[in-house]
């Protein structure tokens, strides 16, 4: 069953003073969103850590009369997620949608090597982190509800982890707690330093990465249910587009970027009233985490 209905332009709840953040948006994916929710009217403000790439994206879709903002922003450093909010709350004046698209991996299709594992936790779960939590404070929180789209992959799902006790960890969302996310991490990274990692369950393919968006599709559930008990009227969702044609797959996939964003597009922009939180989709599928 499909949730998430194509938004008619009757019932459209967001205008041009709608802001959208895109991370990781120069190219791919991030690129084709950040795009799609211009298109649809959005004011969107694309990122990327290199300033001259992100400008020669941001470029393009200006001349096509949309409204894009370009910003330099690295998910990985404390300092420019610092500037960036502060850049987010005095310029623009806060935001009502954040898609953290950001992320990197140094395999190639048919390898599994860990020895960038730390940038790639640093960026692709810390850094969303990191930067998920400077802008909540920044949400507008309308009547529709702020969005936060966290793009992910099956790679981290609860069923590629062959070690019982990280299942029990994960599966136990009443006692599952950032800490203990975060210690997850810390003891994969403490795994690689002394070469145990191999042999301790952790999901076989790109392995860094996998670990990565596991971390971040749990860092989703809690998130969602604290904003939810302290009644913030945020929601958070995780989005899995499948083996998509970007540069990080070298051109191979089962769909491009654009076909990914049109529906990315249409999870971020889903009517009030259908929007969930605390959902993994799967592609078009919401999937229930305890069946992950």
């Amino acid at each position: 069953m499909d949730h998430a209905k194509e938004p008619s332009p009757t019932r459209a709840w967001w205008s041009r003073d709608t802001v959208a953040v895109v991370t990781g948006a120069n190219r791919g994916i991030g690129h084709s969103v950040a795009a799609r929710l211009a298109e649809h009217g959005l004011t969107v403000v694309l990122t990327a850590r290199d300033g001259e790439r992100g400008e020669a994206a941001a470029a393009p879709l200006r001349d096509r009369g949309l409204p894009v903002v370009f910003r330099r922003l690295d998910v990985s450093d404390p300092a420019s997620v610092a500037a960036f909010a502060a850049w987010l709350r005095d310029t623009v004046g806060g935001l009502d949608i954040l898609v953290n698209n950001a992320a990197v991996s140094f395999n190639e299709i048919d390898t599994n090597s860990v020895e960038h594992a730390e940038t790639v936790l640093n960026t692709n779960f810390y850094g969303t982190k990191l930067l998920t939590e400077a802008l909540l404070p920044l949400f507008r929180r309308s009547p529709a509800t702020s969005r936060i789209l966290n793009i992910s992959s099956q790679l981290g799902l609860l069923n590629k982890v062959r070690n019982p006790s990280l299942r029990r960890l994960l599966l136990d969302e009443e006692t599952l707690t950032e800490g203990k996310i975060e210690a997850m991490v810390s003891q994969f990274l403490a795994q690689v330093k002394d070469g145990t990692w191999a042999e301790n369950g952790w999901p076989k393919v790109w392995t860094d990465y996998a670990v990565s968006k596991l971390a971040v599709n749990a860092y989703t559930r809690v998130l969602a249910r604290r904003l939810q008990s302290g009644g913030e009227r945020v929601s958070v969702n995780c989005f899995c587009p499948g083996f998509t044609r970007t540069d990080m797959t070298k051109g191979w996939g089962k769909r491009t970027a654009e076909e990914v964003a049109d529906f990315g597009a249409r999870l971020a922009l889903l009517p009030p009233g259908e929007l969930p939180t605390g959902t993994f989709f799967k592609w078009r599928t919401p999937q229930l985490y305890s069946k992950l």
